[in-house]
């Protein structure tokens, strides 16, 4: 055990200090990427605001920030704590965002948080050009024959 727990009251101190940083958003997994199609959609989520994709452990998640809607905003505390889900009830003072440092605080194997990051990554795993494919392609315009 480490040593917050064996601080007598860390869990108390450390609740009393919760802003509710575990209520503003919610990792969902999503399927491992196999081709090209795959990370384009990826791409498309990463368009949206308030998203990012990582992978931890081999794993890929979209992450959205959006708060909860039983969080109060006066003092960050669950305003529904007796009915919480049980993903909720799952948290304790070692999983607690309040103990890591944000998005810093984890070390993900790979993190997105624009498109522009998937793209290059993309090119990285494609080639240069993955995105030539999706380039409008001109039409030549026949000349017309003067009489």
């Amino acid at each position: 055990m480490g040593k917050k727990g064996k601080i007598k009251g860390y869990k108390k101190i450390l609740c009393q200090k919760c802003t509710g940083l575990c209520c503003r958003y919610f990792a969902l997994p999503i399927e491992t990427p196999e081709d090209w199609d795959d990370y384009d959609d990826i791409r498309w989520y990463l368009y949206h605001e308030d998203v990012d994709v990582f992978v931890d452990e081999g794993d890929w998640y979209l992450n959205v920030r959006n708060k909860c809607t039983q969080i109060s905003e006066e003092d960050y505390k669950c305003m529904n704590y007796d009915l919480r889900p049980k993903i909720c009830r799952g948290y304790t003072e070692d999983t607690c965002d309040l103990t890591s440092e944000g998005d810093e605080g984890y070390d993900y194997e790979l993190h997105f948080k624009t498109p522009q990051q998937m793209e290059e990554y993309m090119k990285i795993k494609f080639g240069q050009n993955v995105f030539k494919k999706l380039e409008v392609k001109k039409k030549k315009k026949k000349k017309k024959k003067k009489k």
